[in-house]
């Protein structure tokens, strides 16, 4: 429909809004279980979009449907009898993890998918997704998934409460508390940031060996030692020589109900730079392995031009660790915001070459 119409009606939603969180009728775990079926074993037609050329199923279409479902499972916890439409707008604040247990996801096999809301703050809920996939009549895992959803008001403009979530067994309550763990944990991380604190002790004598083992041993030996006269140690690459870049056009095609663009498909074209990237630099065929701490830090408009910045940041025998930064730029402005940064871990299938980073920063 009209997006602009449907977002002129959302506004009469406001008075559906609970004042209070106590107000909101708790929920339980099992109240927000959702399982879905991805019938690509029973239905061939929906194949073709999930194969990729290695006749295996593509990883960023996966990311985007455990957007569209953890959206979906948070949308079931908050669901209200008597309301027909939901007053929340909720999205995704962020990927906490997602480890994979399965190299190659095949493309003729059904793949099901399951999670419930695990742990509910005030206008924050952390959802735990599993995919498994069938083979022999039983469905074996591929991956466990945790992301954080954020509840706003019908315009996407501030936090609304949630329902509370109550546990109901040990186990639940040990899954509670985990999930209180993680908010910790991420708000010990934010402050942890480069900006704000310098290195540990540890980390900058790791930044100094590195230095040192690019030095130029022939000037040494000369008495002329340069700290600007740097050489790459063998079977090593520059860091700065590990990077690709790519630009997106942001189209109505891939925009939201809230007319912003669709933040699965941020995922699905950040990891596909991130793939290639670490294809380049490895020069054989990575698999991912884990995929961590993607934080959406504002939404993306529809029109805007997204820049993103694939660099290969560590490797270590055959893993190679990528940092796919995103940018919008908005042509009228001229300025440059940040919009998200993710991380992907791969395994290449042969050894792949030292990242030696070259500037301090």
């Amino acid at each position: 429909r009209d997006h602009v119409q449907a977002m002129q009606e959302r506004k009469a939603l406001h008075t559906l809004l609970a004042k209070r969180q106590e107000d909101l009728p708790p929920r339980r775990m099992k109240d927000s279980y959702l399982e879905v079926i991805l019938p690509l074993g029973s239905q061939p037609e929906i194949r073709e979009k999930y194969l990729n050329v290695h006749n295996s199923v593509r990883f960023g279409r996966i990311l985007e449907d455990l957007d569209s479902l953890g959206v979906l499972i948070c949308y079931t916890h908050t669901k209200q009898e008597r309301q027909p439409r939901s007053p929340l707008s909720i999205v995704t604040a962020l990927v906490d993890k997602i480890n994979l247990c399965q190299k190659v996801v095949y493309p003729d096999c059904d793949i099901k998918f399951t999670g419930n809301v695990s742990w509910v703050g005030k206008t924050s809920m952390e959802v735990k997704m599993h995919m498994l996939q069938l083979h022999g009549g039983d469905y074996s895992p591929v991956l466990d998934a945790t992301f954080v959803m954020v509840a706003r008001d019908p315009e996407n403009k501030r936090p609304a409460f949630v329902n509370p979530l109550v546990p109901e067994s040990p186990e639940e309550e040990e899954i509670f508390k985990q999930g209180e763990l993680n908010k910790l944990r991420r708000i010990d991380f934010s402050t942890a940031s480069l900006l704000k604190m310098a290195p540990t002790a540890e980390e900058r004598n790791i930044v100094h060996d590195i230095f040192l083992n690019t030095l130029d041993t022939r000037q040494e030996r000369e008495g002329t030692v340069s700290f600007r006269s740097r050489v790459l140690p063998p079977n090593s690459v520059w860091m700065e020589d590990a990077k690709l870049k790519g630009l997106q056009i942001c189209h109505p095609q891939e925009r939201n109900i809230f007319n912003r663009i669709f933040g699965g498909f941020l995922m699905r074209k950040a990891f596909e730079l991130g793939w290639a990237t670490a294809c380049s630099c490895g020069g054989s065929r990575p698999f991912i392995v884990s995929v961590d701490d993607i934080m959406f830090q504002r939404p993306v408009e529809v029109g805007s031009l997204l820049l993103l910045s694939g660099q290969v940041c560590y490797t270590e025998k055959n893993y190679i660790q990528v940092r796919v930064h995103s940018e919008v730029y908005d042509a009228d402005t001229r300025e440059h915001h940040t919009t998200n940064i993710f991380h992907f871990t791969f395994i290449s299938e042969n050894e792949v070459p030292r990242v030696v980073p070259k500037t301090y920063g």
